[in-house]
């Protein structure tokens, strides 16, 4: 029997037989041949013809654009992941007294917001052929906000929610889902391992980019940090685009009416549990990422230096989750990592509450981060593992990027005005740990109905 899934992300059993260069042994990078899916009919169903598609699985133009999307990574998803040190400046120093936590928190849900919803956008764009233009376009913007962020005053709201929340956030997400895309151009059995590599950028780039940050602040002030770290991002963008290069011809989808694609997809209780699951989950697991760092530094356990490594600390623990259990996918399956991922970052967020101790603390960033980082790794491929034919991946993910990505508008300006002036800190964990909890449900009760309808347990 045939899956019906998308090859890339079937089990190890489940995998079709692959055609590779049986003339080329010993070459390390040899190629996949498949017989993939055409695009899909109008009723929704694919044609009976069928295409041939290669892919290189390496070489030097496939790794060179794999570095270049991990260079992009690192300056735009890497930032949006430092958003707490902003969020810990902003409350305490360039704000205090003036904006409320919560407020000052739709600055980082604002630009997360539009990370998420752009792709619907810019993957349409993407896959009517406008790769460069997304990349030089998004980078510009992101850029261009970075420089006006650097002139903004003090208590001045309006001038960082515009220049770094919706600028920046735009500028990423136009970036985004095309750096992601172009890779899977060049690899199919090595998807994964290319995939993961590329997600490290972002971690590693958050990691970095907060020590930065931290440390210029406090030398330097909040203008001239914004521009060095600007002109940073700048040239790293710069060299990334060069580097990246697309393999295949663009290929619409025939059918790209989204509501179509919404009345079919949520008719299947799996893909509405795992929307509503990453909904409630984006709600709940960017609290540590915005808040550990003000938590730290607010309750004085340990100095304001130690407590600047936290956010790098955990952002660089990120790396084990999305490159090293991410591997374990075809023996265990994707819904049996996530769904334990989500259930164990429930209780580090919840654990914040009993830590007294800068070791504590240290202990929970770390544990988080490989969680946390697990999640956000196969939180793409376990939505694409939903599709009966790879042309449904796009769609699907689009429609759930949307609908997930107003979590992460609203999340953290909640758990901002719970936490109040005060810092009452148990009300806003407790709302970010039921938040993620009622995620994870969420995702058990899809791995539910995928088992009952596949009827194995290695989902």
């Amino acid at each position: 029997m045939v899956s019906s899934r998308p090859a890339w992300l079937l089990t190890r059993s489940e995998r079709p037989q692959t055609q590779t260069n049986l003339h080329k042994p010993h070459e390390k990078d040899a190629e996949t041949v498949i017989n993939a899916d055409a695009s899909p009919s109008q009723n929704g169903h694919s044609d009976e013809k069928r295409v041939e598609v290669t892919y290189p699985e390496g070489g030097l133009q496939a790794w060179t654009t794999v570095f270049a999307i991990w260079l992009i990574q690192f300056s735009t998803f890497g930032y949006t992941n430092a958003y707490g040190v902003f969020n810990d400046y902003y409350v305490r120093i360039y704000m205090e007294g003036k904006y409320s936590s919560s407020t000052v928190s739709w600055i980082g849900s604002m630009q997360l917001w539009l990370v998420m919803s752009s792709g619907i956008i810019s993957g349409r764009l993407y896959d009517l052929g406008y790769f460069y233009h997304l990349l030089i376009g998004g980078s510009i913007i992101f850029v261009f906000s970075l420089f006006m962020l650097s002139l903004a005053q003090p208590g001045e709201f309006y001038q960082i929610f515009l220049a770094q929340g919706v600028g920046a956030g735009l500028g990423i997400g136009l970036i985004y889902v095309p750096g992601i895309a172009v890779v899977s151009q060049y690899f199919y059995r090595r998807r994964t391992l290319a995939m993961a590599v590329v997600a490290s950028g972002s971690g590693l780039g958050a990691a970095l980019q907060s020590i930065m940050l931290n440390k210029l602040f406090q030398k330097l002030g909040f203008h001239t940090t914004v521009r060095i770290s600007a002109a940073f991002n700048a040239g790293l963008l710069c060299i990334g685009i060069l580097l990246s290069r697309t393999r295949l011809a663009p290929a619409p989808p025939k059918d790209t009416n989204l509501l179509r694609h919404m009345k079919v997809f949520f008719r299947e209780p799996q893909y509405v549990a795992v929307v509503l699951g990453t909904f409630f989950n984006l709600m709940g697991l960017f609290f540590p990422t915005f808040f550990l760092q003000l938590n730290a530094n607010q309750k004085r356990i340990m100095s304001e230096n130690l407590a600047f490594y936290l956010l790098p600390v955990m952002n660089a623990s990120t790396l084990i989750g999305r490159i090293i259990i991410p591997m374990m996918v075809p023996v265990l399956g994707i819904f049996n990592i996530v769904t334990p991922s989500v259930f164990i970052c429930v209780i580090l967020i919840l654990c914040e509450l009993a830590v007294t101790s800068a070791g504590g603390y240290f202990v929970v960033a770390v544990l988080y981060g490989v969680f946390w980082g697990a999640y956000v790794g196969m939180f793409a491929p376990m939505v694409g593992s939903l599709a009966k034919t790879d042309s449904e991946i796009g769609a699907r993910m689009g429609i759930c990027f949307t609908f997930n990505s107003f979590g992460g508008l609203i999340g953290t300006p909640i758990a901002g005005a719970l936490l109040t002036s005060s810092y009452v800190w148990w009300q806003p964990t407790l709302f970010a740990g039921l938040c993620c909890a009622a995620g994870a449900i969420c995702l058990a009760a899809s791995r539910f109905w995928i088992t009952r309808e596949k009827g194995s347990q290695i989902v």
